[in-house]
Parts: structure tokens; C-alpha cells; sequence
């Protein structure tokens, strides 16, 4: 069968599966689109956006967000690492603070203004798409969890540090 589906559904001509990826692909794109132009309407790289949500699913994680965290989850060298922080930092997106638990390790935290400047242009996004999701029972919602869990896990199959 070569891997394809004897009975699989087709929308617009192609297998429904494809159109899936495809439609997963659009939203990515178009969400790329977003950030490219908050980073542009804010002063930043597109590179600074996305280290902001590096540093922000890291607070939501309880993970320590260290330059080298930042800098792996980013693909980046060290120096492009610091480049990136020290530009977040001269803007006040971001602060470096001794750990508490060892005063020897820098961590970097989001700043509450760059969280409000980012709640400010996503937020009426964010919403919508939850107002989407309220559309979907708990089976459903379940089912995209899945998918977008394991679709993530193709994109990203080395752990995190």
C-alpha cells in the first residue's frame, strides 16, 4: 500500500489527513504572522518574541529559565543567547535576578510590563480561541490536546533540558 489509506475522506481534493497538516500549517503561519508583527510594533526581532514565550512557558512550568535554557530551546550559540537577553533587557521586557536558591546561577524573568504588552495584542486572539474551544465538549477538547501533543512531539522529540 506504499502508506497510503485505501478508505481515507478527501476534502478539496486531497486526503483528509494532508488537509489537516496543511490546515495546522496555515495557523502556524498565520500565527508567525502575529508575532512578527507585534515584535515590529514593539521595538523587537522576531527571535525576542519568541524567547519571551520560552521564558514565559518556563515560569508556567516552575523551571528555572537560565541563559542556557533560553538559548537551547531557541537553537541558539551563546553569544546569539546573550544578544537576544541583552536586547530584552535594554527594552525592560526582561530582568536578570540571582536565583534565590543559589546566588551564584542568573535567572531571567518576564517583566509585568511585557506581560501587559503582550495581553494587550494577543489577548483579544487568545480569547476568541478560547471562546472556540468552549464550542467543544471535553471529549473533543481531549482529542485536539492529543493531536497538538503529539504533533508538538514530532516538532520537538528531544526532551527539554
Amino acid at each position: 500500500m506504499n502508506g497510503e489509506h485505501v478508505n481515507e475522506e478527501h476534502v478539496n481534493g486531497e486526503p483528509d489527513n494532508l488537509a489537516l497538516v496543511h490546515l495546522l500549517r496555515a495557523v502556524t503561519v498565520e500565527f508567525g504572522l502575529r508575532q512578527t508583527d507585534f515584535a515590529a510594533r514593539n521595538g523587537m526581532h522576531p527571535t525576542d518574541v519568541r524567547a519571551l514565550i520560552c521564558l514565559l512557558d518556563a515560569a508556567r512550568a516552575d523551571e528555572p529559565a537560565t541563559a542556557g535554557l533560553l538559548g537551547a530551546r531557541l537553537g541558539l550559540n551563546s553569544a546569539g543567547t546573550t544578544a537576544v537577553i541583552d536586547r530584552l533587557e535594554r527594552l525592560g521586557h526582561v530582568a536578570r535576578v540571582r536565583d534565590d536558591h543559589d546566588r551564584r546561577r542568573i535567572l531571567l524573568r518576564v517583566e509585568p510590563a511585557a506581560i501587559r504588552l503582550g495581553r494587550e495584542f494577543f489577548g483579544p486572539l487568545i480569547d476568541d480561541m478560547l471562546q472556540v474551544l468552549d464550542g467543544f465538549d471535553p471529549a473533543e477538547r481531549e482529542t485536539v490536546r492529543r493531536f497538538l501533543t503529539a504533533t508538538h512531539a514530532v516538532f520537538a522529540p528531544e526532551p527539554r533540558p
